[in-house]
């Protein structure tokens, strides 16, 4: 049996995206095949099963979440079909549903997107107002040197 049978089973294929969505290169993936570089790429050119899975895995997946998270950041209304057998035939009734905004999406997205002005810390201060505040007390160190040299008699 050839080593890409299993590959292109819904099982390798599950396996295959799975280890491109976690973020494997394409080298850690042929690895994991047992099997050569080369060889996973003329795989990939070969069937395009595995092509897709692996591209979905790395391309696909994450923005399908990203549209989710911002869905649920923003709300959204969808419309739900019941059906219901009666004496007459069948019923049927269609539900607008509304999802409302979900606080804790957003500010997943806000933080993300956004750190400048969504963190939860402030970013500590860059080095210049680091440096202005270094020279601002070493003045005023200065300054309390100079009152207490004054105090002294020139006769010491």
């Amino acid at each position: 049996m050839a080593k890409y049978n299993y590959w292109l089973t819904q099982e390798g294929l599950t396996l295959l995206e799975g280890w491109a969505r976690d973020g494997l290169t394409n080298g850690q993936i042929a690895h994991n095949m047992g099997i050569d570089e080369a060889t996973f790429y003329r795989y990939q050119k070969r069937f395009c099963e595995m092509r897709k899975a692996i591209k979905k895995g790395k391309e696909v997946v994450d923005y399908e979440v990203e549209n989710a998270l911002l869905k649920r950041a923003l709300g959204y209304e969808f419309q739900e079909t019941k059906t219901k057998t009666t004496i007459n035939g069948i019923e049927t009734t269609i539900i607008t549903k509304h999802i409302p905004p979900d606080t804790g999406a957003a500010a997943f997205w806000l933080k993300n997107r956004r750190p400048d002005k969504w963190r939860d810390r402030p970013e500590p201060e860059g080095d210049a107002a680091l440096l202005k505040k270094a020279k601002e007390l070493l003045e005023d160190i200065d300054s309390v040197v100079d009152k207490e040299t004054e105090k002294i008699p020139d006769e010491l």
